[in-house]
């Protein structure tokens, strides 16, 4: 039996990828039901929205599911540097016929310090929280184990894991370069950029706890390359995204399928932090002459705006599509039969 799995309570090594816009309840609620562990993606929620969504997923499976949070820090209000940032988008807007905001602002909170959000967590005591972008207080993660919390964070460093586990985090999710949507490193300035097998075979050398694989895993090959280096489980956002019960939009489900899931990359001017998704004007025309940026998520309430325009314009140039390096394999089934599939996948390997 795998510890972690017997850990978890679940029947696979399957975890779903919390992701922030596109993962639903009833998203979480199929994966978990499948026997795999079903995540949301709360970061961007506020409290009150974050205890409606873990609610809707408990209508919806008895099983033990994942909440991830951000952990982030506080942004840096620069009015100046706001204000420069948002002339660089100025003729873009202006090209989709849309104005440009007259200023931005942080959309959403950190959990660093946000006693409201920690109040629903121990309200609500799901099984697993984890925390991407870095770590809470001590007091944070001692509340939530005294409260029978099983705590994951998102590692892309060796450096990183070792903080992770000097302050009491029961799990890593070994995120590589290749994962889609924003990267986890603790500090944008000092990413390592490692493969998800690299570091994969890192941690599991080097580390006490758990590993979760995560990024370019798409299929049960993929799983059992994973698992064979040294990780637990392995963890997957991209390969649910076209399953019905996800929030992605027809525009993205139709990119997903097209010949522009091949094109990749990393860039930090959607939000303020490097984030990988399929490559358009986000990735190529801001980077031209383009000033610093605001601080995350500070930035990403210019990046949705823009979006926006170009979706109201009828245009994808800008629109916010993540996705990992193997989107080119993402398959159209209900998350149910796609976790049953890379069961069987899986088990074929080994």
């Amino acid at each position: 039996m795998n510890p972690l799995v017997e850990k978890l309570g679940i029947s696979h090594p399957i975890f779903l990828a919390p992701m922030a816009g596109v993962s639903t309840p009833a998203l979480a609620a199929a994966v978990s039901n499948a026997g795999g562990l079903g995540s949301l993606g709360l970061g961007a929620c506020s409290a009150e929205k974050a205890a409606d969504e873990i609610r809707a997923t408990r209508e919806q499976t008895e099983h033990p599911f994942n909440v991830n949070l951000f952990c982030h820090q506080p942004p840096c209000k620069d009015p100046a540097r706001e204000q420069a940032w948002l002339s660089h988008l100025a003729p873009h807007f202006a090209e989709l016929g849309a104005a440009v905001p007259k200023q931005i602002s942080e959309p959403y909170s950190t959990f660093i310090g946000n006693d409201a959000m920690l109040a629903v967590l121990l309200e609500q005591k799901p099984t697993v929280v984890s925390f991407h972008f870095g770590l809470p207080s001590d007091e944070f993660i001692a509340a939530l184990k005294k409260a029978g919390i099983i705590l994951m964070a998102t590692a892309t460093s060796p450096q990183e894991a070792e903080l992770a586990e000097s302050a009491g985090i029961d799990i890593l999710i070994a995120q590589g370069v290749e994962a889609g949507g924003h990267r986890g490193v603790f500090n944008p300035e000092d990413d390592r950029e490692l493969g998800t097998l690299a570091l994969v075979r890192l941690l599991s050398c080097h580390s006490h706890l758990p590993v979760v694989a995560a990024g370019g895993i798409m299929d049960g090959a993929g799983i059992h390359a994973a698992l064979a280096l040294g990780a637990s489980a392995a963890q997957m956002g991209t390969a649910f995204i076209l399953c019905p019960e996800s929030a992605a939009s027809d525009s993205y489900r139709s990119a997903l399928q097209s010949e522009r899931a091949q094109h990749t990359e990393i860039t930090a001017n959607i939000s303020g932090r490097p984030a990988r998704g399929i490559s358009n004007q986000f990735y190529k025309a801001l980077s031209d002459k383009a000033p610093p940026l605001p601080d995350y998520p500070i930035a990403y309430s210019a990046g949705k705006a823009l979006a926006q325009a170009a979706t109201q314009a009828g245009s994808d140039e800008y629109a916010v599509q993540w996705a990992g390096q193997g989107a080119a394999l993402v398959r159209a089934l209900p998350a149910a039969g796609l976790v049953t599939t890379l069961v069987a996948e899986l088990k074929a390997c080994q």
